[in-house]
């Protein structure tokens, strides 16, 4: 089990987070985890455990400061509050940051709003070294894709209420007009496949969790970090 730790911002302010650490955690390569809009939850807790067992220490920034809910009205709520300039450049990047600090190479990845928060993590941390998106995108003015200067893996839906083709397609131009080292992967699912918690009567009817299509994203995924974390 992870541990609740404290980092600083670039700005000094103190934030927590929750860690996961391998077996052999000295010098070994990490990732930021991004949430969802539900928060800091068990759920995202599974996501930095599964990649701690892979090899890589990893650290869920707190951005709701202690906040979760199961309940969709008041997750909006939440991620409306937050301001996602000073999660992605103050919060995530400190995170990086930390992690720097105790071995070479750190990743980013995130789920949905965390997607969203992944992207511009990349334009506003030059320190990170490899990104994982998850079926989430920020209004596309919002991306300097001339200051993503690292490798990038994205998955998406093609059934995604949220995050339609259209949007993806377009955030394809951008990055490829910027020159962007990236590569898309399209599955036949819903939005929030690889989500497990995202099954059964309490689950928000545009979301559906895929155990097929979860794994083959985590095959690339895992493939992807090894090549670019180590």
């Amino acid at each position: 089990m992870g541990t609740t730790v404290s980092f600083n911002r670039p700005d000094g302010t103190a934030v927590s987070g929750y860690l996961a650490e391998p077996a052999e955690a000295a010098g070994a390569p990490a990732v930021v985890v991004i949430q969802e809009w539900w928060g800091l939850n068990d759920q995202i807790r599974g996501v930095a455990e599964r990649l701690a067992t892979a090899g890589y220490r990893a650290l869920v920034p707190d951005l709701y400061r202690g906040k979760s809910t199961v309940e969709a009205e008041e997750a909006h709520h939440l991620m409306s509050e937050l301001n996602f300039a000073d999660a992605a450049g103050q919060d995530i990047r400190g995170a990086v940051l930390y992690l720097k600090t105790h071995g070479s190479k750190v990743g980013v990845t995130g789920f949905c709003m965390g997607g969203a928060l992944t992207l511009l993590t990349l334009c506003a941390t030059p320190e990170a070294d490899a990104g994982v998106v998850w079926y989430g995108c920020p209004p596309l003015e919002y991306i300097d894709a001339s200051k993503i200067t690292v490798p990038l893996l994205a998955h998406w839906a093609t059934q995604d209420d949220f995050f339609p083709t259209a949007t993806v397609d377009a955030l394809q131009v951008k990055l490829r007009e910027a020159h962007v080292k990236f590569d898309f992967h399209s599955y036949l699912a819903r939005h929030g496949f690889a989500n497990e918690t995202a099954v059964g009567p309490g689950r928000i009817a545009q979301t559906q969790y895929d155990p097929v299509w979860t794994q083959q994203a985590w095959d690339r995924t895992l493939r992807f970090f090894g090549r670019y974390l180590g």
